[in-house]
């Protein structure tokens, strides 16, 4: 499978997924606003995704998809499903035992994750059992990234792309279905409904599987020489995604000490900010990372830079204008989405800076996911990880100086300039790899990307500016308003980009009469993968 199908399969689904996402996130806002009850919420939802990123989608996955690709190419589907097997039933063992523990031991949790929430407050007991009840996705996910890391490397993007669908479409429910019904709260519904989407999101994964043909036999845990390997490549990686999300932890608890709806504020910032990160850099590592592997397990160095270069042209391509746009307009994005029911405009005022700091960043932690890449597919999982330390430092001393300025808009701030400056040195240790150096046509599409998000920044303002009339009017105003400013934009971007060179219509043209090219930002149709190998 070429790296533009893979992208747009993975980035489609994800795609598909955060608008469920956004849904859910505009229900929530509606039905919790921003204090105590939401707090306490998402709390309990960074707990366990705090651990998810460093068992599932960070240091496990990162290390499992390269060996289990190697295997896979070098000694077959029964000997890679034989580690797979072991590597599931020691995960399995392990994390009960966690899962176990951390729910009993939650009170004692609580301290440490949200130090500003007092003892026998309403945010501090709601965050508790919200928290209790939400742990056991820890678990099911987890298990979920490894059956979908064994479909990646099969190329099979499609099932584990479509999972966290289910995640958004649970919590949807438990909003909509009537309190009368469930006899729980609002808040204990949600709380609900994440360890419900696990249970579904396993099954299916499991169901695709057995579709495929794909071996993960259960056995008794035993630590294989290939386990203990997947360990020490672990190791690191533990580490650096620990570190990561002890700055995500560290938000919290900076957010906890300031004015109640702090935390809320930074979580609706990020629902935004995830979006183009989520569809565009979710999609290129998922698919860059097993890609990658196969070109370097087979020694194909050009192959390999070629699609080292082509994954940051496109997502430069995509998340430029996007930060641009959510740094430019923000508040009218921000009221049009969120503020119904208990969100408030004091609340879009709050959530508004948040978002235009945070998005600072966003090219940035798009760029360290193809970087990062580079480096887990060669089997080094250590030096991210001490890059990841020292970012760890400046995230946490630049947000405590900032919050005392510009409230939790400072949080934003510091984890937007870190991310530049992890972007530099992870781009460091890798210019001058055979694969990983940058080619001439990446060279010349970056200026002219970021002076096409330039002239749509303009024209954004400018539009802004001519519909206030109506971003303060009535709700169907509103959401024309926003749909106009949104399709301008986008307009004027891709008219730019044509113009320069950067994206060319026909490319559009031949990608969609033809399947063996693929229209590229450069300018130039990009050969397929498969024709590649096929030459050589």
């Amino acid at each position: 499978m070429s790296l533009i199908k893979a992208m747009a399969t993975v980035g489609g689904l994800t795609g598909v997924s955060r608008i469920a996402g956004f849904i859910r996130d505009i229900l929530t806002a509606a039905f919790l606003g921003a204090g105590p009850v939401a707090d306490a919420f998402f709390v309990a939802l960074k707990l366990p995704n705090f651990f998810r990123n460093v068992t599932a989608e960070g240091a496990f996955s990162v290390s499992f998809v390269p060996l289990y690709t190697e295997t896979l190419q070098k000694k077959g589907e029964a000997e890679a499903g034989r580690f797979a097997g072991q590597a599931f039933s020691v995960m399995l063992g392990i994390l009960s035992l966690f899962t176990i523990v951390m729910i009993v031991a939650m009170p004692w949790v609580m301290y440490v994750i949200a130090p500003g929430f007092d003892k026998g407050t309403l945010r501090y007991d709601l965050a508790i059992d919200f928290s209790r009840i939400t742990f056991a996705y820890l678990l099911l996910i987890s298990l979920c990234a490894l059956m979908g890391g064994m479909l990646n490397a099969h190329e099979k993007f499609g099932p584990f792309a479509s999972t966290s669908i289910f995640f958004n479409l649970c919590q949807i429910a438990a909003m909509l279905i009537p309190t009368a019904w469930t006899g729980v709260s609002p808040g204990h519904a949600l709380a609900w409904s994440v360890t419900i989407s696990g249970v579904i999101q396993l099954g299916r994964l499991w169901w695709y599987l057995k579709k495929y043909g794909i071996a993960l036999p259960m056995l008794v845990p035993h630590i294989t020489a290939p386990v203990k390997k997947l360990f020490r490549l672990m190791l690191p990686g533990v580490m650096g995604a620990g570190i990561i999300h002890v700055n995500l932890f560290a938000d919290i608890v900076i957010a906890s000490l300031l004015s109640t709806g702090a935390i809320s504020s930074l979580y609706y910032a990020d629902r935004l900010f995830q979006l183009p990160l989520g569809v565009v850099g979710i999609a290129v590592g998922t698919a860059l990372l097993p890609l990658l592997t196969k070109a370097l397990a087979a020694g194909k160095t050009t192959e390999a830079r070629d699609l080292f270069n082509r994954a940051l042209e496109y997502c430069l391509f995509l998340t430029v204008p996007a930060a641009a746009a959510l740094m430019l307009v923000t508040h009218d994005i921000v009221s049009v989405l969120f503020e119904h029911g208990a969100f408030t405009a004091e609340n879009t005022a709050r959530t508004s800076p948040a978002l235009a700091c945070l998005s600072l960043g966003l090219p940035a932690y798009v760029s360290i996911k193809i970087f990062s890449s580079g480096y887990w597919a060669q089997q080094n999982t250590a030096t991210p990880v001490k890059i990841s330390a020292s970012m760890a430092v400046m995230n946490i001393v630049v947000a405590l100086i900032m919050t005392r300025f510009i409230d939790v808009a400072g949080i934003s701030l510091a984890t937007g300039l870190s991310g530049w400056v992890q972007c530099f040195l992870l781009w460091r240790g890798l210019k001058d790899g055979d694969a990983t150096s940058f080619d001439e046509r990446l060279r010349r599409a970056v200026p002219r990307i970021f002076l096409c998000a330039a002239c749509m920044g303009g024209a954004l303002l400018m539009l802004s500016a001519a519909l206030q009339g109506w971003f303060h009017g009535p709700g169907f105003h509103r959401i024309l308003a926003l749909t106009i400013l949104v399709t301008g934009g986008s307009l004027v971007y891709f008219m730019m980009a044509h113009i320069c060179g950067v994206f060319r219509l026909q490319d559009v043209k031949k990608y969609l009469r033809r399947t063996k090219k693929v229209p590229s930002p450069g300018g130039q149709p990009l050969d397929l993968v498969e024709d590649k190998v096929k030459d050589e």
